[in-house]
């Protein structure tokens, strides 16, 4: 099959690549060759078999269907236990998985994937339940369009993409809940832009050229299910399946699951990459951030991240063990924010009115846009070079890449003004600006009766210190930058789930999340931001500005949406469509609808080299278990090195 090129000139993203040693998205040429074989060669008798890993405890797993999903804290085991049709390499680039071969022949409106035929579906005990076919794709874009079987999880991009989805999501959310739930794959088959031919090969019907299509085959989306399953368990049982009823077709099976405690995923035998480089079993044990450096020490984990104080203890004596072993992580492929509640509820349910006319205020939020000076915040993170952690774009850098190479974050950097970094001060930072923008907003929100200072929710989990010390450092950050006159950041607590226990009850005032691109498009960023979008996920779950009253917001977002889908239209120039979605990104940030917070740069102790892991800034697979080296040494800051100067020569 002719593979074609993305319309991005090819030679230029290699180069980008080359130095930045991340995924730029899209930009898939020669689709069909074999993985890297100095990943999957690694033969080394000092390799981990059994890893063994760790989470925070506010990052457990909640679901286990792909489908069913966003979150990344099951995002980050579930890419384990499905296989994807598409992978990527430890630069970003995609590579082949369940489909052998790939490509467009018409810019990108049309894409043919030709799948591997010995795939196979497994329950937990490794029983082969069924064949993984073309199929098993059709049956789970009827699963993500329809509204009644799944919500609107993971539909942003099929709606944005694939034709007729959005028709056939309108159609089945006008339905009955029960005449939506019986539809089979038959009415989306007439009206979505989906087929195959025959079991193995699969094609997909674009709405509009999308040369970058096939980077969305990486995220949960485009992933499969059997229709045997959904059968065998019945179509509301689907989204609350666990690891014991679910079917695999990953490399891991997840055979223990210990809700706050731990998981424990074991090699799947049945697995059709047998050349992959595995572990026996991963253990991921839920810890909290101050125990990490001491379960270290007694040789319980093969990696920690650092908190700040077991960091300095560490680098800043001479004599300590570990110095010789300290390195800085790659960035996350996660950019944080500030999100704003702008419908916030008290706990009794009824609307928190002082804060929401507060928010509505954009001098309120320009305030905290320049006078929130980060550095101290960052150093919980990163005190050797917390600047490292600064992010003032709203988009991930590293995911995106004019045609002559420069990152699209430097464009936005670049629309909003902000001077180069000095590697000293945040560049967003202006106290004298931030002065006014209080003085002002007090002025405008007292005459509507909003009393100061304004009482500000933000949210912790419980019993984790490494949380609280760094929600301390932001509380102080307010009280310096803000003023104690102006607001007063409460610090709070929730047991086990920020969604079910802050976030659906709309009791913060704000969150700060992180959000990774699902694929290669700026529109996987901002369009979670727009006004009145069904597919939304910040505006709908976190920001719920849909449910905001205030006029001037509402215009101001609605103008901001309205940029946001212009931009989205424009699929003929590559471009043009990003200068578009830079300015619609550049009012988001001006009006300070939300406040970009920081990327995750940490210092870290390891046996697994960093530079061998699946790494691109968008999809979800970046915690996949696959082809990593390891070693049952720590690996020293002097090895890092190499391993950072070879990952930027491929």
């Amino acid at each position: 099959m002719k593979k074609t090129v993305a319309q991005i000139t090819a030679l230029t993203m290699a180069a980008a690549m080359a130095l930045t040693a991340c995924g730029t998205g899209g930009k898939g040429t020669e689709n069909g060759g074999a993985a890297d074989s100095s990943q999957t060669a690694d033969s080394d008798k000092n390799a981990i078999k059994d890893l063994v890993t760790y989470e925070a405890p506010n990052r457990e797993q909640e679901g286990f269907f792909i489908l069913n999903t966003e979150k990344a804290n099951d995002l980050n085991v579930l890419c384990n236990l499905y296989a994807p049709l598409l992978e990527v390499d430890e630069n970003g680039k995609l590579r082949p998985a369940v489909a052998k071969e790939w490509g467009t022949e018409d810019g990108g409106l049309t894409w043919t994937f030709k799948l591997r035929d010995d795939v196979k579906w497994v329950d937990i005990n490794g029983n082969v339940k069924a064949d993984c076919t073309a199929q098993d794709w059709i049956t789970a874009m009827e699963w993500v369009l329809n509204f009644h079987k799944n919500g609107s999880q993971n539909t942003s991009m099929p709606l944005a993409l694939i034709k007729g989805a959005q028709d056939y999501y309108n159609y089945t959310k006008s339905l009955p809940e029960a005449e939506a739930k019986a539809l089979d794959t038959s009415k989306m088959l007439e009206m979505v832009g989906i087929e195959a031919p025959d079991d193995y090969t699969l094609v997909y019907h674009c709405a509009v050229n999308a040369p970058y299509f096939d980077t969305v085959c990486t995220s949960a989306c485009m992933y499969p299910v059997s229709q045997a399953l959904i059968d065998e368990l019945g179509v509301d049982n689907v989204n609350g399946m666990t690891n014991e009823t679910m079917w695999y077709t990953g490399p891991y099976f997840e055979t223990t699951f210990t809700m706050n405690n731990e998981k424990i995923l074991t090699r799947n035998e049945n697995y059709y990459d047998k050349d992959a480089k595995l572990f026996d079993t991963v253990t991921v044990r839920m810890v909290d951030g101050t125990q990490l450096y001491q379960l270290w020490q007694n040789g319980e984990l093969d990696n920690i991240a650092l908190a700040e104080a077991d960091l300095r203890t560490i680098y800043n004596d001479d004599n300590n063990q570990w110095k010789p072993y300290l390195s800085e992580t790659r960035p996350k492929k996660f950019s944080y924010q500030m999100h704003f509640n702008f419908d916030k509820r008290k706990e009794d349910g009824t609307p928190d009115e002082n804060w929401n006319k507060a928010v509505a205020n954009e001098a309120f939020r320009l305030s905290w846009y320049h006078g929130l000076n980060l550095t101290n915040y960052w150093s919980r993170t990163n005190f050797i070079e917390p600047l490292h952690c600064e992010n003032v774009a709203y988009t991930m850098k590293g995911l995106l890449y004019f045609s002559d190479g420069t990152d699209y974050t430097e464009r936005v950097e670049e629309k909003l003004g902000l001077p180069a970094s000095d590697g000293t001060n945040p560049r967003r930072y202006d106290a004298a600006k931030s002065a006014e923008y209080k003085k002002q907003a007090m002025e405008e929100l007292s005459a509507k009766g909003v009393t100061f200072p304004v009482q500000v929710d933000y949210y912790i989990i419980a019993g984790d210190q490494n949380a609280l010390d760094k929600a301390t450092v932001l509380k102080q950050t307010f009280a310096e930058g803000l003023g104690e006159d102006f607001v007063n950041l409460n610090i709070k607590t929730f047991v086990s789930s920020q969604s079910k226990e802050v976030v659906q009850p709309a009791l913060g005032s704000f969150y700060i999340n992180g959000w990774g691109a699902d694929y290669g498009d700026p529109a996987n960023f901002i369009d979670q931001e727009r006004y009145g979008y069904d597919a939304a996920y910040y505006s709908n779950n976190y920001s719920r500005i849909n449910n905001a009253t205030d006029e001037d917001l509402i215009a101001s977002y609605k103008e901001f949406s309205a940029l946001a889908e212009a931009a989205g239209a424009i699929y003929d120039d590559t471009d043009k469509r990003y200068e578009a979605y830079a300015d619609a990104e550049v009012y988001l940030l001006q009006h300070a609808f939300t406040i970009p917070m920081e990327y995750e740069v940490q210092w870290q102790l390891t046996k697994i080299n960093d530079y061998s892991k699946m790494n691109a800034m968008y999809g979800a697979q970046n915690y996949t278990y696959k082809n990593w080296q390891t070693s049952v040494d720590a690996y020293t800051t002097e090895q890092y090195k190499e391993f950072q100067s070879a990952g930027k020569a491929k």
